[in-house]
């Protein structure tokens, strides 16, 4: 009972600090109208609790918060609502005027969570004209919008929630055994943790029985070593949103497949350009590999089918994007741009290989290619602006 007691005079000495910390911050601010903005970055409380956010006021996110925590009694961002919701009780009981909101994001954050978070926030500035904020969060992920928020309100503080787990070996072992449970029966993290060994222990096996062992070891090998690509590049998770059965979907999986293959057979037309004649002669492979008339005029064959392989997979990217809404058209055209503006630079590198040009002749087609970039930045650039004006000005 004694170790409770202290527990629990150790947790109000903590709560006290952090309102003593809050409102310090506040009073050395001007802001006279504040906005207590709990984070929620992956959007638990609409994926778990079917919620739809901006969260406005005192008893809407008590009931969210309870609603969430009734869900998954686990998560974090329960807590964090209900610790916005003492911050806001705390500053109004010292007099200030304040409002407590929850915005969300997307499940999968990244850039369009915060762009769901930025226009959250002006919807809640509309109904409550703030001009200061305190951001409650969970973690380091919710208050990487901090920046994104100040685009629209200043933030005068932010306050991290820490949850508080027992010390007790029984509870290290209970959260131990509860990740263990998430190893094993969670798909996200079984078909790594014990997919991937798993396969490599069953054709260990199989190569044991059958004595290959040197050549398994190979297969092994290359199988974990393809494994730690695909979860360090993210590649499953690319392919799960480009083979994704929407229309965005089956467009980028076109374009992704023409141009696979035409990249693949921009290898033989490199080849067959080259002169016969090169090839049989009698000199070893390194030489002609390392040949710069050879070089050259593989890469002149195999130039046209290689930009037109990638051209169409930036195409498919762009044409996806446009069609499904998502606001990346700038970076989408732009590649096509930078892709047409390379092609002469790297065909008169070719001639310079093949027909011993000289290096000089790479500075008008560079130029040119730098200048349509330039252009072409420019007026996308001031495209997006003037939209987004248009639409700051409709809002």
């Amino acid at each position: 009972m004694d170790i409770v007691k202290k527990l629990g005079h150790a947790e109000n000495i903590r709560m006290s600090q952090r309102s003593e910390k809050v409102e310090k911050d506040v009073n050395a601010s001007t802001a006279n109208k504040l906005l207590v903005i709990c984070v929620d970055r992956d959007n638990d409380v609409g994926e778990k609790a079917g919620i739809s956010t901006p969260i406005i006021g005192r008893d809407a996110c008590i009931e969210a918060a309870q609603r969430l925590a009734l869900e998954d009694p686990e998560d974090a961002d329960s807590n964090s609502m209900f610790s916005a919701i003492k911050t806001y009780e705390d500053l109004i009981s010292k007099g200030y005027e304040v409002e407590v909101v929850t915005v969300a994001g997307v499940k999968d954050r990244g850039i369009q969570a915060d762009e769901k978070i930025l226009e959250e926030t002006k919807k809640v500035l509309a109904v409550f004209s703030a001009n200061g904020a305190v951001i409650v969060s969970d973690g380091e992920d919710d208050e990487s919008v901090i920046p994104v928020v100040q685009n629209v309100l200043p933030v005068i503080s932010v306050q991290r929630v820490v949850m508080r787990v027992s010390r007790s070996v029984e509870y290290s072992y209970a959260v131990f055994g509860k990740y263990l449970k998430m190893v094993a029966y969670d798909s996200k993290y079984s078909k790594f943790f014990l997919g991937v060994p798993g396969m490599l222990l069953l054709i260990g096996g199989v190569g044991a029985i059958l004595g290959l062992t040197t050549e398994i070891f190979a297969v092994l090998v290359s199988i974990l070593g393809g494994a730690f690509l695909v979860r360090a590049f993210d590649i499953d998770r690319a392919w799960s949103k480009w083979s994704k059965p929407t229309p965005m979907g089956f467009i980028r999986i076109f374009a992704l497949v023409a141009g696979i293959l035409l990249i693949l057979s921009s290898v033989p037309a490199g080849i067959g350009s080259i002169d016969s004649n090169l090839l049989e002669d009698d000199t070893e492979l390194v030489s002609k590999i390392t040949d710069k008339i050879i070089i050259g005029q593989f890469v002149a064959g195999a130039l046209p089918i290689l930009w037109i392989g990638m051209g169409a997979i930036f195409a498919g990217v762009l044409f996806s994007n446009w069609i499904g809404g998502v606001p990346r058209q700038i970076s989408d055209i732009l590649r096509l741009v930078v892709l047409g503006a390379l092609y002469p630079t790297i065909s008169q590198f070719t001639n310079i290989m093949i027909y011993d040009e000289s290096s000089f002749t790479l500075i008008p087609p560079l130029l040119g290619g730098l200048a349509a970039t330039l252009v072409s930045a420019t007026i996308l650039f001031k495209k997006y602006r003037k939209n987004k004006n248009q639409e700051m000005i409709s809002d």
